[in-house]
């Protein structure tokens, strides 16, 4: 099993200020890079569509938030995973990252749309998320947490109302980790960062992300390396599943991170 955890508008600057000790932990028993690269532009869905199509915006054709077939369609992570065999499952809290997979692809899907309160827990998606991952029999597990983002727009990246509400999401990744198999691999990431109130820019703040990947033959404490992209979480990720990569894809799993 591959649980694949997105936290978006996560940086990587604010996991130690926001003292996440559960993502710190697992990078110190996997390989991590703390200056992987998100994409131009570096928002929400052409960042996932991105990331689960291995290919950026220029041919995917996603640019802001608003979905729009692709001319020439793209073969993603979950129809690879599906062709391969396997189940795939969701459990998100934003509607449009739907369209990551096309229809009749997913063996199960939850969304719970969060509340208008910007600071709202993400209680609901994180008890959903260890109850899928115990008994839903998946192959591959996709969590994603949007609140951080969310209180990264209401006041700002780096705030203390940010690096709280990171703090409380690291938790739920805690109570995530501690549900799985021992023979579990994880990978955590976030899409973007953000300054100020926003994000999208090529800005350093913006671009730069936390990227670790942890389970059995992963080498532990590893820093890596060699630059990693959103393009390359697909074909890790298939290769962690023992799934061969579409010829189409763009990224690539890097080989530092075995042991």
């Amino acid at each position: 099993m591959l649980v694949f955890v997105m936290i978006d508008g996560a940086r990587p600057d604010a996991l130690e200020p926001a003292g996440c000790t559960n993502l710190l932990a697992l990078a110190a028993r996997g390989a991590s890079s703390m200056a992987a690269r998100s994409t131009m532009p570096s928002v929400t869905l052409p960042c996932h569509m991105t990331i689960f199509h291995s290919a950026p915006p220029e041919r995917h054709g996603i640019t802001t938030n608003l979905y729009l077939p692709p001319a020439r369609p793209l073969i993603g992570l979950v129809e690879t995973l599906r062709a391969a065999g396997m189940r795939s499952g969701f459990v998100s809290s934003w509607e449009p990252l739907r369209d990551l997979s096309r229809p009749e692809q997913l063996a199960y899907s939850w969304l719970r749309e969060p509340p208008l309160d910007p600071a709202a827990y993400e209680q609901a998606l994180a008890s959903e998320a260890v109850r899928a991952a115990r008994a839903e029999q998946l192959d591959f597990l996709f969590v994603y947490y949007g609140s951080v983002d969310t209180v990264g727009h209401a006041y700002g990246w780096m705030a203390p109302e940010y690096l709280y509400q990171l703090a409380l999401v690291d938790g739920y990744l805690g109570q995530l980790l501690a549900a799985l198999p021992a023979d579990a691999h994880v990978l955590v990431q976030s899409d973007h960062g953000g300054h100020e109130r926003t994000h999208g820019t090529a800005s350093p703040e913006d671009m730069t992300i936390p990227w670790v990947v942890a389970g059995p033959g992963i080498r532990a404490g590893h820093r890596i390396s060699a630059p990693v992209s959103l393009l390359d979480t697909a074909p890790t990720i298939v290769r962690l599943l023992g799934v061969a990569a579409p010829s189409a894809w763009e990224g690539r799993c890097p080989e530092e991170i075995f042991a």
